[in-house]
C-alpha cells in the first residue's frame, strides 16, 4: 500500500494549527511492518476500552488478539505524530471498493484534528481512483461523527457495529478544514 502523504509518491510531514497551547502536530504516515503489531495491539486495547465496556463486550485478551490475527502490514500505515508512533490506519482492497479499518489514535491526540487530516487523505486516495469506501464503527462511538462529516453514512447496523459507506466525492465539508503540508520531509 502506497502510505506516502505528499505529491508524487513523496512523504511529507504536516502541521495541523492550533494544537492546542503546544506546537503544531507535525504528522506523517509510514508503511507497517511486522514488527508494528505489539505497539498497535495496546493503542487498540486503549483507543476501544470505552466504547466496549459500555457495550459490554470488553475482554483484555480477545480486543488484542482480534487484532493480532487481522493484521496485514501490506495494508497498515503507521501515522507518526512529532516523529513517533501515534495510531495506524488500514485500507483493505475489496471488490467493490476499499475497506477503512483499525483507524486508531492515541488519545492524547484526539479531538486535535489529526484524524480528520489522516481520514482526508485517506479519502482523496480513493476519490483519485473512483472507490467506495466502507467500514465499520461500534454503536454510540463519538467516532461515527467524525465519519458522517467526512460523507459516510450509514448502510445498515446490529447490536453492536455500525456499517457505513461513502461514495466517491462525498464529504467536501471534511476537506475544507484541517492539515498543511509544513514544508518538511518526515
Amino acid at each position: 500500500m502506497d502510505t506516502s502523504t505528499g505529491a508524487g509518491g513523496s512523504r511529507q510531514a504536516r502541521a495541523l494549527p492550533g494544537y492546542g497551547a503546544r506546537r503544531p502536530v507535525e504528522w506523517a504516515l509510514r508503511s507497517a511492518v511486522p514488527a508494528d503489531v505489539e505497539p498497535i495491539v495496546e493503542l487498540r486495547a486503549v483507543a476501544m476500552r470505552p466504547d466496549l465496556v459500555r457495550l459490554g463486550r470488553f475482554d483484555e485478551h480477545r480486543v488484542r488478539q482480534r487484532f493480532r490475527d487481522a493484521f496485514v502490514p501490506r495494508h497498515t500505515s503507521i501515522i507518526l505524530a512529532h516523529g513517533a508512533f501515534a495510531g495506524c490506519v488500514a485500507v483493505r482492497p475489496a471488490e467493490d471498493g476499499q475497506w477503512l479499518e483499525h483507524f486508531y489514535l492515541a488519545p492524547d491526540l484526539q479531538g486535535q484534528g489529526l484524524g480528520s487530516a489522516v481520514l482526508r487523505r485517506m479519502l482523496e486516495r480513493a476519490d483519485a481512483d473512483g472507490l467506495v469506501v466502507r467500514l465499520n464503527v461500534l454503536r454510540g462511538s463519538a467516532a461515527r461523527r467524525l465519519y458522517e462529516r467526512h460523507g459516510f453514512t450509514m448502510e445498515t447496523e446490529d447490536a453492536v457495529d455500525v456499517f457505513m459507506v461513502r461514495q466517491p466525492g462525498a464529504g467536501a465539508l471534511g476537506r475544507r478544514t484541517g492539515a498543511q503540508p509544513s514544508g518538511h520531509s518526515a
